[in-house]
């Protein structure tokens, strides 16, 4: 039987995302472990205050000195003592600083060791939209016990999502529809539910959430985490952040390069790469990942889904055909769609050691039992039983991408993107190629000064960018392209199954990753582990 540590370990890790098809993994720890690590109102009482010191707290601009002379007054989260939890205030508009502001919710694991402390270690999960305090929260299952002892770590739930002023744009019952809708249409009827679910749901963030629906871009996100790095006392930032946390982190690199200190990019997302080319990129990543899946299941014997990987494949795509045509029964009176079938199946991929669960599911659905896969879907959206959400990761992850990118290719023009689509992954490929349609709708016009024509963090120290040779949502390759597009970019990559490297069983990757954050000793270019 698994235990506790494992099982929060794998929700930690599938809570990373992929970045560019407008899709969400998100936390479900709260269900899991009957808890959400969300920061909750301050207790009262006395607390001590992070006070921070001379030059970190000198602002970009004359206009943030009051943000960035701002203190912590950290509490006892209400759903765990040994956790700190505060709330960082910072502007909704960063071209109007004495505008409206929102907060930020922050969860602080205190360092192990606090006589050998080196500062404060900010963590980002990916995304966009899993929430940074769960990421921090999970401690010990996501993070070694070096880090742990040396640094404070610190999640925040960026702008948009969590606890910090979620951005919300459908109910939960509309969005169990969004979710469950058909992601590769094939009929005339299909395509108009697909553009009309889009268009309702960017109609619903600017009806639910009013301005914020215009201001949760990642050059703002990265904003507001030096805001937190001054507030923290540190002159620059460590940071550690997975999938969609390494745009995020390398954002933060371009904006500020003086004050990045030492980041850890790890499950490396390509920063230079259009939608269409990073939806191909992930095609291609999951086929992969699929791949390896079946190969691994044919390789044991007395594989289920066929005796060779391509009667695997075929299999797969054959029952996702069948649950097109007729859905199949799942708890209650629900019903496993096309849709949730697909969510259900990749959500195990993230992680080679849970294929297991992928195997469990697809055999019971092949029985006509569709509740091991949509639990896995359920997961992958952060879906309760009871039909609630644990987050708000599954409408963030549109709002943040779309005003990063707004591009979206007409639905007529999908039929003859597919072929370049099925090429990368013939198994999945269409569902990569109807996810160009993403960002129709969108109502609000994206701030010019959201969008950086280039990332390359000229002037900023050595930053580690990791990549995972069989990554299936974040592909090697991006690790690689992003690694040379940074100045100080240092490669460095594990040879695997699964997604991001650090804490996935390679000591190589670990030992690495940790002389770097704790030494400062840079690995050299291209270390392959």
């Amino acid at each position: 039987m698994r235990s506790v540590k494992q099982v929060v370990a794998i929700v930690v890790v599938l809570a990373m995302v992929l970045s560019a098809l407008g899709l969400a993994l998100a936390l479900v720890l709260g269900g899991l472990l009957g808890g959400d690590e969300t920061p909750q109102q301050p207790r009262t009482g006395p607390a001590p205050i992070t006070t921070p010191s001379g030059d970190a707290t000198e602002p970009p601009d004359p206009a943030l000195a009051p943000f960035y002379d701002q203190s912590l007054d950290w509490q006892a989260c209400e759903s765990d003592a040994d956790h700190e939890c505060a709330r960082l205030q910072v502007p909704l508009d960063y071209t109007d600083p004495g505008g409206e502001t929102i907060e930020i919710a922050v969860l602080r694991v205190p360092a192990g060791e606090p006589g050998q402390r080196l500062g404060s270690l900010v963590v980002n999960p990916g995304g966009p939209g899993a929430p940074g305090t769960s990421y921090a929260a999970a401690g010990d299952a996501v993070f070694r016990a070096p880090l742990l002892a040396r640094y404070d770590i610190v999640g925040f739930d960026p702008r948009g999502t969590g606890g910090s002023a979620p951005v919300d744009c459908l109910s939960d019952d509309q969005l169990t529809d969004f979710l469950a809708a058909d992601p590769s249409p094939d009929e005339p009827a299909e395509v108009e539910a697909l553009v009309a679910g889009l268009e309702a749901f960017f109609d619903g963030c600017v009806e639910r959430s009013g301005d914020l629906a215009a201001h949760v871009s990642t050059v703002e996100a990265a904003k507001d985490m030096d805001v937190l790095r001054a507030a923290l006392g540190e002159s620059g930032l460590t940071y550690l952040g997975a999938s969609y946390g390494t745009k995020l982190g390398a954002t933060y690199a371009e904006l500020f390069p003086d004050r990045a200190d030492r980041l850890v990019l790890d499950g490396a997302v390509d920063v230079s790469l259009t939608s269409r080319e990073l939806n191909l990129g992930q095609a291609a990543g999951f086929e992969r990942a699929l791949r390896a899946y079946v190969a691994d299941c044919v390789e044991a014997g007395a594989c289920f889904l066929g005796g060779t990987v391509q009667e695997g494949l075929d299999r797969i795509v054959a029952f996702l055909e069948e649950v097109d045509r007729e859905p199949i029964p799942a708890p209650g009176e629900r019903e496993l769609t096309v849709g949730s079938a697909f969510y259900g199946i990749i959500t195990p991929l993230y992680v080679s050691d849970y294929w297991f669960l992928l195997s469990q599911a697809l055999e019971a659905a092949f029985a006509g039992d569709g509740t091991t896969l949509m639990l896995l879907a359920d997961t992958y959206a952060s879906r309760t039983p009871s039909g609630s959400y644990t987050d708000n990761s599954s409408e963030a992850i549109y709002a943040i991408n779309c005003l990063d990118d707004p591009s979206s290719t007409p639905v007529e023009e999908i039929p003859a993107q597919v072929p370049d689509f099925l090429e990368a992954s013939p198994t999945l490929g269409e569902v990569f190629a109807w996810s160009l349609v993403g960002c129709r709708g969108l109502e609000v016009e994206p701030d010019p000064s959201t969008r950086l024509d280039e990332i390359t963090a000229d002037g900023a120290a050595p930053i580690l960018v990791v990549g995972t040779t069989r990554d299936p949502a974040t592909p090697y390759e991006w690790a690689e392209a992003l690694a040379d597009q940074l100045e100080p970019g240092v490669l460095l990559t594990r040879e695997g199954d699964g997604h991001t490297a650090y804490n996935s069983g390679n000591a190589c990757v670990d030992e690495a990753i940790e002389g770097f954050l704790i030494e400062g000793t840079v690995p050299d270019d291209g270390t392959t582990c």
